[in-house]
């Protein structure tokens, strides 16, 4: 026997905008396709921007680009503060990356995106005037034991522990950068190995999260944009996730002062989205562990993405195939 409760969430559900917002990634995942081991980034962003912004504005929703990618390398971008939808619906915050992972597009290497996350209006952090930030992802079991401000061995020892683990079998996802050259160092003499990454940390995050993922938890300085998007697909996930910002100078660092942000803070997971009503949704543009890359089949193209809600913790998996004829011009097909 249904309660009323119960009975009226099959009668009236509340629309799953994240279903509308996934043929906006569909659409950039496709775009960039013919860039894919082009070697061109730019391009593959500019293609991958273009077609997102055309089908957000067909999504009936009242949208603000909180924090978008791009400004940081001068590439291609929905800028910060861009109205997008229709305006006829819910009003939002909306976190882009027309393609997380743009090096990697253009290298034909693995993992790279085409990312929205939407929340509520007025609770997404806006950090876009730090353009960095160091982060930490876990599963669940990294509730109440993971904690940023300690060692990385003395973390990786608890998440174990909670785990019913050995060290040695955790798997620690972290961008290969210089600047992670010492944290490498200790994770691996902590026991534990790396995955390391060459771009894009969303997936990372993602993974990190999942309960099915070979990956225990990421760790790093990424950039900020990606670590708001990371966070509601971890709201829908259930994990743990904290962050700092990472200023690279003063300068950079008084920009965000002065946007009421404190670089020294820790923000929580419930700091860095203040809603547990986010979407988050994702399409392959390279193959990767999270999802498939775009594939062209003869006479379609097929795209995966992955669609998160925070509200109601549902995962979906979308497949889908598009004519190329109605995508992809013949030089390209």
């Amino acid at each position: 026997m249904s309660t009323d409760t119960e009975s009226s969430l099959y009668l009236h559900p509340d629309r799953n905008i994240a279903l509308e917002l996934v043929r906006a990634t569909e659409a950039a995942a496709i775009r960039s396709y013919p860039w894919i081991g082009r070697g061109d980034k730019l391009a593959a962003d500019g293609a991958a921007v273009d077609a997102m912004r055309a089908f957000l504005g067909t999504v009936n929703f009242d949208g603000v680009v909180v924090i978008g990618e791009g400004e940081k390398d001068e590439a291609p971008m929905l800028f910060n503060g861009e109205r997008v939808g229709n305006g006829r619906g819910p009003a939002c915050d909306i976190a882009v990356d027309p393609i997380d992972g743009t090096s990697l597009t253009a290298a034909g290497r693995q993992n790279a995106l085409s990312v929205i996350a939407v929340a509520d209006r007025g609770t997404m952090l806006d950090a876009s005037s730090v353009f960095y930030m160091d982060k930490i992802v876990t599963d669940a079991a990294g509730i109440g034991v993971v904690d940023i401000r300690k060692p990385i061995g003395e973390n990786l020892r608890a998440l174990a522990a909670a785990k019913g683990k050995e060290v040695g079998e955790l798997r620690v996802a972290v961008l290969n950068r210089p600047r992670h050259e010492q944290l490498i160092a200790d994770i691996r003499a902590a026991g534990a190995g790396t995955r390391l990454i060459s771009d894009g940390d969303v997936a990372g995050g993602i993974n990190a999260a999942r309960y099915e993922s070979r990956i225990d938890m990421c760790v790093g300085i990424g950039g900020s944009p990606e670590g708001i998007t990371t966070a509601c697909a971890i709201k829908a996930l259930g994990g743990f996730m904290q962050g700092r910002l990472a200023p690279k100078d003063d300068a950079e660092r008084a920009r965000g002062e002065a946007a009421g942000l404190d670089c020294d803070q820790v923000y929580e997971l419930d700091d860095l989205v203040r809603s547990d009503n986010t979407f988050f949704v994702a399409t392959g543009v390279t193959d990767g562990e999270l999802v498939d890359g775009v594939r062209k089949k003869g006479p379609i193209i097929r795209t995966e993405s992955i669609v998160l809600r925070g509200k109601s913790g549902t995962i979906r998996r979308v497949v889908a195939d598009h004519l190329v004829e109605k995508w992809l011009d013949e030089a390209d097909r």
